[in-house]
């Protein structure tokens, strides 16, 4: 007898599980089908954008966030640092380009709005999957680890899922499956996108003679190289196109030349603890959806690492997509919301292609991109430049283009300090959509009667805020806002996201 699920996550990484927990949060049933017995090592991703705390703040997991922060703030040790000043704050890089924090403005109005959260960021990729799979686990997400997609039917109805454990059921199908997606090539999603330029290794690697390499970002005749800050962290990048075969296991010998060739350095390598091999390729679906099978994070789109967006615009898609399926298979959606995935997300993507391509345009090794590189690099010393790339890095350019004339709509919702002792992200633990009633309106709430199973309603006061009340998507982003009792948008705006009140 087949088995059947709600929806089948195909991969189980970040991205995977992110999507698992907001759908099972919402009362769907869901499968997490992970090829890997554990979770991956390979070095990756290090650090966590604004929107992706923002998220897992919003579900309740930022104490252990912060204790995986500070295990990797002890795992490093303390930053050198002048007398009598602070440590630096992460700031981040761009095509190794490192920012300043003290030439970034600190009243920026954008930035302003973190508080603590900024704090946060550095959490690894693997660090982030342990926290997510604890979670998936603790609310009923069924997680089969060892477990291989090899094909799938999209009924029309359904999906059904052969593994080489078995035949699934499911009424969706979701490729989180990485960039050689198998669900994305299995249905057919366009894939446009352009070539790559650059072979790149980062790995955890003792080395001999690395002493004899300058920490941190560095461009050279034939590419770029970052070292530390772990005296066996090295990451080089060189111009030349894609490497003969991406799959084969990267050696000790294949790292030595590639870090000799771009340092210039008689750098021995004698032990490979951990290693990736990489390119700039630069790619899209058109759509992430093609009838009952959608994509998410690599498999919708790949990029080079560079600036740290790749993992943080995946839980992006996780979170937007989470309630907007959950919705459709409770059967409460309104017309056209599952479409509004490709909608809000796809631009997204669009701009972190550029974004890293940007970064490649800059790195190569010949005299007009050193010119433009030497310019960027000077706009980046001065505190607008630095303040404009240490918001697109951290991810705070994000909204939406939703229906709504107040200034909120369509941006992450405001962690408002509420007179009740509680914020704003207390509210949103459980997935649900917020109605937060910040003037005692005995008016507002009647119109949201009728929606009591997927929205929640709260009065409270909140004295930094020029607000009467606020309409909060389940991924955190305001749906409605008002200033006054003469905005009577509410009705619809509970219409378009949360679809017809129940009876």
């Amino acid at each position: 007898m087949t088995e059947q699920s709600d929806v089948i996550v195909a991969g189980g990484g970040p991205v995977g599980l992110m999507l698992a927990t907001e759908l099972r949060l919402a009362g769907v049933s869901v499968t997490v089908l992970e090829r890997r017995t554990d979770i991956d090592p390979t070095i990756k991703a290090g650090a966590l954008n604004s929107p992706t705390v923002q998220a897992l703040y919003r579900r309740g997991l930022l104490p252990e966030l912060q204790a995986a922060r500070d295990e990797n703030m002890r795992r490093f040790g303390p930053r050198p640092q002048a007398a009598g000043r602070p440590a630096p704050r992460f700031v981040g890089h761009f095509a190794g380009i490192m920012l300043d924090a003290d030439a970034v403005d600190p009243n920026d109005p954008v930035l302003a709005t973190q508080g603590d959260l900024g704090a946060v960021s550095l959490v690894s990729q693997q660090q982030l999957e342990a926290i997510l799979e604890r979670r998936a686990r603790d609310i009923g997400v069924d997680i089969r680890r060892g477990v291989t997609v090899t094909g799938f039917d999209d009924t029309g109805d359904g999906v059904t899922v052969d593994t080489d454990a078995g035949v699934l059921r499911a009424g969706w199908l979701v490729g989180c499956d990485g960039g050689r997606s198998l669900v994305r090539k299995g249905a057919g999603f366009d894939f446009p996108g352009t070539p790559p330029e650059i072979t790149a290794y980062q790995a955890m690697a003792t080395m001999r003679g690395a002493e004899n390499l300058a920490r941190g970002w560095h461009v050279t005749d034939t590419g770029v190289y970052a070292h530390g800050p772990h005296p066996d962290r090295i990451l080089v990048a060189e111009f030349g196109g894609a490497p003969a075969d991406r799959t084969a296991p990267v050696t000790p010998a294949e790292l030595q030349a590639a870090v000799r060739r771009v340092t210039g350095t008689e750098v021995t390598v004698d032990a490979i603890a951990s290693v990736t091999r990489f390119t700039d390729n630069a790619r899209q679906a058109t759509t992430y959806r093609r009838g009952r099978v959608l994509v998410a994070g690599d498999a919708a789109h790949v990029h080079s690492p560079f600036g740290g967006q790749g993992l943080n615009l995946g839980m992006g898609d996780a979170t937007n997509l989470g309630w907007k399926l959950a919705a459709t298979v409770r059967g409460w959606a309104p017309d056209g919301l599952l479409d509004t995935y490709t909608a809000e997300r796809h631009p997204v993507g669009a701009w972190v292609l550029d974004w890293t391509r940007a970064q490649i345009a800059i790195m190569r090794p010949d005299p007009h991109a050193r010119a433009i590189r030497a310019v960027v690099a000077d706009l980046a010393a001065r505190t607008d430049g630095a303040t404009y790339l240490a918001t697109r890095i951290a991810g705070l350019w994000q909204r939406y283009e939703l229906p709504g004339e107040h200034p909120l709509v369509g941006h992450s919702a405001p962690d408002l300090a509420l007179g009740d002792g509680t914020r704003l992200a207390d509210h949103l633990h459980d997935g649900r959509a917020l109605l937060l009633d910040l003037a005692d309106d005995a008016d507002l709430r009647p119109a949201a009667d009728g929606y009591a199973d997927r929205l929640t309603v709260h009065t409270a006061t909140a004295d930094d805020a020029d607000l009467r009340a606020l309409l909060v998507r389940p991924d955190g982003y305001v749906a409605w806002a008002a200033t006054d009792e003469a905005d009577t948008g509410l009705d619809k705006s509970l219409r378009l996201w949360l679809g017809g009140p129940t009876t």
